[in-house]
């Protein structure tokens, strides 16, 4: 008998043969050889292929949500940082619109040893907007787990005026060029080997923040969530940015709904299959960007999302590029096996 629960990725096997004693079984059922010789081939492709006994073993989540925060999250996260290492992953990013979060990397990595765990900081106008020195003081907090440098997302220039909102902005440019200060950061970020990530900026404004971070040595370069509403980067946006070395963060939550805290899809899994087949694995990297009330944890919501894009087609080795490599490569950590 071969066993396999799908749900855990879990497969057992157990071979059952009865011999008659005047008579080889296999001589005299010819159908009892089959399936010997089935149940061997199954039982060589376990050795060979062993299964993960946890589906989420070595998978890196950069993009987490939660408290605390000034907006209302599901868990904190040290509580995220736990049960991601319960479930096996290798690592989170914990992301705030407002605050920075390497002092709860830190604290997380201490709830939950041995999870890479790193935080960062958005370039909102709670921090002063393009501020030199809130970066400068990110990579000073203890341990050194602030990673991440997210250019301005909720308070950006591109979604204030796209929203038709009154309320105040951030600027990355202006008149087609990026904002000295914008400069200054990016060669922070070269200098101390961060992560760029182009926040919700526009899709013009997200490609001229590649070019001048590849023209400064900016190794680490992710396209926020290009698909969104904030972002709204066509595919051919998407592979320039891919052939200037930046990877596409393809995000979850957005396929979702839930009808009692009123949100609605804006796409599906299926429209991201597409997508990431149209710019190729090796410039992707998957995440959640969970965390909101109403939704399972971002764990949870990973494990989902990887079962629903291998139902799309992608193959294990696939998933393992875009949700172990590339998010560790992003991140500046070994690649496991390489």
């Amino acid at each position: 008998r071969f066993k396999c629960d799908w749900s855990s990725d879990v497969c057992s096997s157990d071979l059952m043969i009865e011999f008659d004693a005047a008579e080889p079984a296999i001589m005299k059922k010819p159908l009892l050889t089959i399936s010997l010789l089935a149940s061997l081939f199954l039982l060589s492709a376990l050795v060979l292929f062993p299964q993960s006994p946890q589906p989420l073993a070595g998978v890196i989540d950069v993009h987490v949500h939660s408290i605390p925060d000034s907006e209302p999250w599901t868990m904190d996260g040290l509580e995220v940082a736990k049960l991601a290492k319960a479930k096996g992953m290798r690592g989170v990013v914990l992301k705030s619109h407002w605050e920075p979060t390497a002092m709860l990397a830190y604290l997380a990595r201490k709830e939950a040893p041995g999870l890479e765990v790193f935080g960062g900081i958005c370039l909102s106008q709670v921090v002063g907007g393009i501020n030199p020195a809130a970066v400068e003081e990110m990579v000073k907090v203890s341990g050194g787990w602030g990673r991440v440098v997210w250019m301005p997302t909720v308070d950006a220039e591109n979604v204030r005026k796209n929203n038709g909102s009154n309320l105040p902005y951030t600027s990355v440019s202006s008149n087609g060029e990026l904002l000295p200060k914008v400069k200054e950061v990016l060669g922070l970020i070269a200098k101390h080997k961060l992560v760029l990530a182009t926040g919700h900026s526009s899709p013009a404004e997200d490609l001229m923040l590649v070019r001048e971070a590849r023209r400064q040595g900016v190794e680490h370069i992710v396209i926020t969530h290009p698909m969104s509403a904030s972002v709204k980067m066509n595919v051919s946006q998407m592979q320039e940015a891919a052939k200037m070395g930046a990877f596409l963060e393809m995000v979850y939550v957005p396929t979702l709904s839930n009808p009692k805290t009123g949100r609605k899809s804006l796409f599906s899994v299926g429209d991201i299959a597409d997508t990431i087949r149209k710019v190729g694995v090796d410039s992707v990297v998957l995440s959640t960007d969970m965390g909101q009330i109403g939704f399972a944890p971002p764990p949870d919501g990973m494990a989902a999302y990887l079962a629903e894009l291998k139902a799309k087609g992608f193959s294990q080795r696939e998933l393992d590029r875009m949700s172990k490599e590339n998010p560790a490569r992003l991140l500046g950590l070994p690649v496991a096996g390489k």
